[in-house]
């Protein structure tokens, strides 16, 4: 298991209240300064019928490295939408590392772009959007 890096006060709060994480095995590293890396090894409870990563666990990787970097500018940003390419299956026992990087970002909307990959291999890449929540009163 991996140690955790500096992680923000905005994402760790939600960080603690993420429920879905742990029984996806997914772990985030670190999430800082618009910037966040999150890891999953790929184990054969997670193998689609093709024998490689179902497609949506990887994008649920990319989309929690997505998220962590979103929310270290302040807690409330949620995908409004995004998209995935997936260039390289992703076998089993491969460690899968996301890496999120806000690419714009402008009053309540912001573009984050991740790279996933296998050790040099690239896995998928990731876009979202992102918006900020409204809050409630």
């Amino acid at each position: 298991m991996k140690e955790a890096m500096l992680i923000a006060d905005p994402a760790r709060t939600m960080l603690a209240e993420d429920r879905a994480l742990e029984g996806l095995g997914i772990q985030v590293l670190s999430a800082s300064e618009g910037r966040a890396t999150a890891v999953l090894t790929v184990t054969s409870d997670m193998a689609n019928g093709h024998g490689i990563a179902h497609g949506g666990l990887v994008f649920a990787l990319a989309d929690t490295a997505f998220a962590m970097a979103a929310n270290t500018f302040g807690a409330g940003i949620a995908t409004a939408e995004a998209s995935i390419s997936y260039i390289s299956p992703a076998h089993i026992a491969d460690e899968l590392v996301a890496s999120a990087e806000v690419s714009f970002h402008e009053g309540r909307r912001m573009i984050v772009d991740v790279m996933v990959r296998a050790g040099e291999r690239t896995v998928a890449i990731y876009r979202g959007t992102g918006r900020a929540l409204r809050q409630a009163g």
